[in-house]
């Protein structure tokens, strides 16, 4: 059976992975880009957006493994746009424009359905209300064999984490401490007695922690 997959998932020291007041204009809350600066500094980031340039380092060969073997993302409503509530503006596409980078069925979990949404590059998002069980069904169904890919955001994670529904999970602990915002890790005690945990710093401070189930 495919694999489910969390990748490049970033967490301050104090456990959040997201920031207080995410919007229209702060994504990530205050929190700004700070979680995630190691990623964008990457030679995958750049690539996966179609520019040169980046790091060729440690967090990069981390970061590069976000793509391959993936047939269909699921992600919570807060990554793929800032609305909440019925849809007042279905024009919003997300927040990757016209060809967002993955590539593959994306499946929006959302208490308010609305018709899929089909984006250059293959990229397609379906818009549903289901269980993680049932997103994970469907996301297995479009994804052909390949494995399926948990985008995030914070409770997205946490909620498939909680039903022991992740195979492998990547997360870049980052040398900052943000005192409020979104944690990942609530509700998750024992979670690494279910997994096999290996650790790798790279020197700009970045710990890169991975849980693969044996």
């Amino acid at each position: 059976m495919s694999r489910v997959r969390v990748h490049n998932f970033s967490v301050s020291l104090d456990g959040f992975a997201a920031g207080e007041g995410q919007g229209l204009e702060a994504p990530f809350g205050h929190a700004g880009t700070r979680l995630v600066e190691w990623f964008f500094q990457t030679r995958a980031f750049n690539e996966m957006h179609g520019r040169a340039g980046g790091g060729s380092g440690v967090d990069d060969a981390l970061a590069w493994t976000w793509g391959p073997g993936i047939g269909a993302e699921i992600m919570g409503r807060n990554k793929f746009g800032p609305q909440r509530g019925p849809w007042t503006d279905e024009e919003w596409k997300g927040w990757w424009g016209e060809n967002p980078p993955f590539h593959t069925p994306v499946f929006v979990l959302t208490h308010h359905p609305r018709p899929s949404l089909e984006m250059e590059g293959g990229t397609v998002f379906h818009f549903i209300d289901a269980s993680p069980q049932e997103a994970l069904r469907q996301a297995r169904e479009a994804a052909g064999g390949l494995d399926v890919r948990i985008g995030g955001g914070p409770a997205t994670v946490r909620q498939f984490l909680a039903e022991d529904l992740v195979d492998h999970l990547h997360v870049a602990l980052v040398p900052i401490v943000l005192g409020r915002g979104e944690r990942l890790w609530d509700g998750l005690e024992g979670l690494e007695q279910r997994f096999q945990v290996e650790s790798v710093t790279t020197p700009g401070g970045i710990t890169h922690l991975t849980f693969t189930r044996p």
